[in-house]
């Protein structure tokens, strides 16, 4: 009898018990900026984890979604009407650059004036180009914005910002890499590059409150991040060792690659300046989505440096 028991309720508790899915991150793998999240991956990580395209949206679509990522622009984005988002780690600060034509007369950056300027509106990309243009006293009424698509190696298509700068339909490129250094390349001696100090694209991992309360998830949350922090490292100290790697996760090429790599800075940190920086750029983003900007009150509740520390001592253990 004991052993018949034993035999029925042994499935039941299998089944009884708890099997805790993978962990599912959403990157948008066509950006330069999620590849570290591939080498913690592949050389760091001991559980199962996959990575699909997406981004911090998906946090709000997709509830098998554990950790997206993205810039601070599209973080306030989704914040704003989901204040469960939590920013849990900064992988990247990327420093944007300005390519423009010479021959259209452009030799400093208050020559930008009635000029057009290829970058992606409501996005990080054309808040970086009113900021620093700011800064010469330009408004955005002064140059137009034109929209493109962004290119990771040659050949660009003709819709991409290369190519338009190549063909004189714009003049200048403000965005992230690699598509302002294949414009500097694609128009040769004729290209000026601006580098600037002023603004920083702050990519982000973040996740929800709920998932951060659950302690299975979160457990698998906080060795995700450890591992990041060890392929960040690598990133920052030998990046030999990860780039032909890197590139091929993005489709581009290492040459390419090693050419943009100094204006990321490869970080795992939780900048001390994120909630002064996104209560600026949220009148940026309030603006361009309708609403009401964010209180310093509602933003600091985004960030979240307990997971970071958790993180940090594991990989001491």
């Amino acid at each position: 009898m004991m052993y018949v028991s034993q035999i029925f309720w042994s499935p039941l508790l299998l089944l009884a018990t708890p099997t805790l899915a993978a962990l599912k991150v959403a990157s948008s793998l066509e950006v330069l900026e999620w590849t570290p999240e591939l080498i913690a991956k592949e050389d760091y990580y001991n559980e199962t984890v996959s990575i699909v395209n997406g981004g911090i949206p998906s946090l709000a679509s997709d509830p098998s979604v554990d950790i997206g990522a993205n810039s601070e622009t599209q973080l306030l984005r989704q914040y704003a009407s989901h204040k469960n988002l939590r920013t849990v780690l900064t992988t990247v600060e990327v420093y944007y650059r300005i390519v423009a034509s010479k021959k259209k007369g452009i030799g400093k950056l208050e020559d930008l004036k009635g000029k057009r300027i290829g970058a992606f509106p409501s996005t990080s990309s054309e808040y970086f180009v009113q900021t620093l243009l700011a800064t010469v006293g330009l408004g955005p009424s002064d140059y137009t914005i034109v929209p493109g698509g962004a290119c990771l190696k040659e050949p660009c298509g003709s819709g991409t910002f290369p190519a338009m700068l190549k063909r004189g339909t714009i003049d200048a490129i403000g965005m992230w890499e690699p598509s302002v250094q294949l414009g500097a390349e694609a128009i040769g001696d004729d290209a000026i590059i601006f580098e600037q100090t002023i603004y920083r694209e702050i990519y982000n991992l973040a996740t929800t409150a709920e998932k951060l309360a659950d302690p299975a998830k979160r457990r698998e949350i906080v060795a995700f991040v450890a591992a990041l922090v060890k392929a960040e490292n690598v990133f920052r100290t030998d990046p030999e060792k990860v780039v032909e790697r890197a590139a091929a996760a993005v489709k581009t090429n290492a040459t390419l690659f090693r050419e943009v790599w100094p204006v990321h800075r490869w970080t795992a940190r939780n900048p001390l300046d994120i909630v002064d920086v996104m209560l600026e750029e949220d009148k940026y983003v309030a603006r361009a989505d309708g609403r009401t900007a964010m209180s310093r009150e509602v933003l600091e509740t985004i960030v979240d440096r307990t997971l970071l520390a958790d993180a940090l001592k594991l990989g001491e253990n």
